[in-house]
């Protein structure tokens, strides 16, 4: 059992993928932690039993069960990054395993992190266009450019 984990340890690739699939991983993670943010600097909650547990739960309390722009903003993002992420865990964790150049996955790796946070800083910033589109096309494209080479790799079709 231990040898099995220890040559997988070895594939530097794994290894790569396992670093940048983590960074991603908070970068998302942390989305939830500014959501929550605006929703308490904004008083904007989704939910009666939140907005019970800061304000009560009278007729004033309901003004602060609504939408506010700049959360909803941050929610996009956080979607964005659902869609695009959990592809790329399931895809890199496949093409980590077939055997590409190290330099090659660490630059797909890279690439990927590189864009997903610049993504983010696009969304929340925000940044005028088309900084949050080419951010997102770059990620998006590094995943199938990963999938392709899966796919090439191991063909069973």
């Amino acid at each position: 059992e231990m040898a099995k984990s220890t040559q997988l340890l070895d594939n530097e690739a794994l290894r790569a993928y396992a670093t940048y699939a983590t960074i991603v991983l908070l970068k998302m993670m942390l989305m939830s932690l500014i959501t929550a943010y605006f929703r308490v600097t904004r008083k904007a909650f989704a939910n009666p039993e939140d907005v019970a547990a800061s304000f009560g739960k009278g007729e004033g309390a309901k003004k602060y069960l609504r939408t506010d722009q700049d959360v909803e903003r941050v929610r996009r993002g956080h979607l964005n990054d659902l869609e695009n992420i959990v592809p790329f865990l399931g895809i890199g964790l496949l093409y980590a395993l077939s055997s590409p150049e190290l330099s090659t996955a660490l630059m797909h790796f890279r690439i990927f992190a590189g864009a997903r946070i610049c993504h983010t800083f696009a969304y929340l910033i925000p940044l005028p266009q088309p900084s949050r589109g080419l951010s997102w096309a770059v990620g998006y494209a590094v995943t199938i450019s990963m999938a392709y080479k899966v796919l090439k790799t191991v063909l069973y079709l």
